[in-house]
């Protein structure tokens, strides 16, 4: 029998420790010592004692105390405890406001602020050239596209109708550009938690394969020449001296040898060693450069200029910056070799001169330079394949070097 009225509660005065007033149903209204009044009641559950809470009078009146003690005890005679019930909800209406919230801050985070980001992050090892040739091509072929939109919800139909339209305008090389800069911008969305998975990757076999270049190079018999041009000049600062020499001994990508890092190489050893990181080589695959003495002779002598930390070749006048992409031919061309040489022609000339010699296995020559050998897992996992044989070979290259400047 229902024993508290409106004006009984009402007429609860506080006293020095709390107290119960009973309404029955196992339902009590507790007044604290500050007068403040609570609705309880206690309820027994899988034969365990429990208390359920329905508010504070007057927020909550008797007769609305009443109702929600019918409510509850109506659950638990169904065999719901109603205090779990209550957690859960609250639980679920916590989720659903941190859903929100996510989703609110991700329709803040668009393409266009994730990629000016990287791009700020990225220019730091870029020359001032290519930090404005990557910006000007995002401007003018994705921004347009994806700048506004949430990089979370661009998918990789999204990115393949972009890159059709360059494609179909017969802009090839432009495409597989903006291509690999959408992949990189991509993995770091990624790692930054602002995407889930990469929609540029593996795109390359969808799209039309653009023409490689055909990249002047000296023919073999003008290397001595060139090579005592570079001896001889004083007009050039040292370091671009010495890193055309670099150059021609390991043979290796334009772009790997402006951001090698000295951390990347291994010099106080027997073998010493040059780790190129995948990041920095065009096929993403990670590159071990055995040295010949030779080698290892010019990056001591760089040592005084750069080293040890940093860029191996820096620019002259912003050591924090990789060497301009084009330090090495504007000295070819200075030497008269303009039009007539290029940096990546000397690849060609030392391809063509271990080749051709039939001293090296084909697979060999191949791997040093980073064309794609073997199946796709091969390649992936023996990153030092062949690696006894190329230091051989370029020991061997570096020698023959030496000896057109006698």
């Amino acid at each position: 029998m229902d024993k508290l009225t409106e004006l009984t509660i009402r007429q609860a005065k506080p006293k020095l420790k709390q107290y119960k007033l009973f309404d029955g149903g196992g339902m009590f209204l507790l007044v604290h010592p500050n007068g403040s009044k609570y609705w309880r009641m206690k309820f027994n559950f899988e034969d365990k004692s429990k208390l359920a809470s329905f508010g504070v009078w007057p927020d909550v009146s008797l007769k609305e105390a009443r109702e929600k003690r019918y409510e509850e005890k109506k659950k638990i005679k169904d065999g719901i405890n109603p205090i779990e019930e209550k957690r859960k909800e609250r639980q679920d209406n916590l989720d659903r406001a941190n859903k929100d919230k996510l989703e609110a801050q991700k329709e803040s985070i668009t393409f266009g602020k994730v990629a000016e980001e990287w791009h700020k992050r990225q220019s730091l090892q870029w020359s001032e050239k290519h930090t404005k040739d990557v910006i000007r091509s995002l401007n003018y072929y994705v921004f347009p596209d994806f700048g506004e939109r949430p990089i979370a919800d661009i998918t990789k139909q999204d990115v393949i109708a972009n890159l059709r339209k360059l494609e179909s305008e017969g802009k090839y090389e432009t495409c597989y550009r903006v291509m690999q800069r959408l992949v990189t911008i991509f993995e770091y969305a990624e790692i930054e938690e602002h995407c889930i998975g990469n929609p540029a990757k593996y795109l390359q076999k969808i799209f039309t394969k653009p023409q490689p270049k055909n990249h002047a190079s000296l023919p073999i018999s003008e290397l001595p020449v060139f090579l005592k041009k570079i001896v001889d000049d004083s007009g050039t600062f040292p370091t671009t001296k010495l890193a055309m020499m670099f150059m021609i001994h390991v043979f290796v990508r334009t772009n790997s040898l402006r951001h090698a890092m000295w951390n990347d190489f291994n010099l106080e050893c027997d073998e010493p060693l040059w780790i190129v990181p995948d990041y920095d080589m065009k096929n993403g695959i990670e590159l071990h450069v055995p040295l010949s003495s030779q080698s290892v002779k010019i990056l001591e002598d760089m040592k005084q200029f750069s080293g040890p930390d940093g860029f191996v070749f820096p620019q002259v006048r912003n050591p924090q910056k990789a060497m301009s992409e084009n330090t090495l031919l504007y000295f070819s061309n200075r030497l008269g070799y303009a039009g007539r040489n290029t940096i990546h022609g000397f690849r060609k000339v030392a391809s063509t001169t271990l080749h051709d010699c039939m001293i090296w296995n084909h697979d060999v020559v191949e791997k040093q330079m980073s064309h794609l050998v073997g199946n796709k897992v091969r390649r992936a996992y023996n990153k030092a394949e062949h690696l006894e044989e190329r230091r051989k070979m370029l020991n061997w290259w570096s020698n023959y070097i030496d000896s057109l400047l006698v």
